[in-house]
């Protein structure tokens, strides 16, 4: 099957299972990029999160540079700017339009018991899926004790201080940068 075919197919399919953001589906995403198309190592994945995260915009720019690295390998350069462009369109185009026919419904339907029902429901799934989120970009990016300790106590530092994050993500790029961990 083509690259950008799957490109398509993967992105089209993620769009649809995106429920809470696009970081919700980064382990399927891990799972078909790094071990079933071989597009990414697991170094390269974790690289790329870190750069769609860090970079100004949307979180979901992670789809763009997986789509970059795929259609690199096909056709150089201009194939890596047609992957990126692909990939970020099936990844937006989908759950637009699904997010359009729905809102539509949802507003006419704002007392419904189904209504309160579903937005119940929604909230443990989407910590759940973040929660593997998290565990597969562990996994990918820590890769000894001195790692997963980093991790840990930056978890940690989030969840029970008020401290500001991008002091914490600093610290950690600092201590990443001059080879501590």
């Amino acid at each position: 099957m083509s690259t950008y075919l799957q490109l398509a197919l993967l992105f089209g399919g993620l769009s649809l299972m995106s429920i809470g953001g696009g970081n919700v589906v980064l382990p399927e995403m891990h799972l078909r990029a790094v071990r079933d198309h071989h597009w990414l190592s697991d170094s390269q994945f974790a690289d790329i999160f870190a750069i769609s995260q860090a970079a100004p915009g949307p979180s979901i720019l992670i789809v763009t540079l997986v789509g970059y690295a795929a259609g690199h390998e096909v056709g150089g350069v201009p194939g890596a700017i047609a992957g990126g462009l692909l990939a970020t369109a099936a990844m937006v185009i989908p759950a637009a339009s699904v997010v359009f026919v729905i809102t539509q419904f949802w507003q006419r339907a704002q007392r419904s018991r189904w209504r309160i029902a579903v937005e119940k429901g929604f909230a443990p799934l989407t910590v759940g899926l973040i929660l593997a989120t998290s565990l597969v970009m562990s996994r990918a990016a820590d890769h000894d004790w001195r790692a997963y300790l980093l991790t840990g106590l930056c978890t940690l530092i989030f969840v029970f201080t008020k401290l500001n994050p991008l002091l914490v993500v600093a610290a950690a790029g600092a201590i990443g940068y001059f080879g501590i961990v």
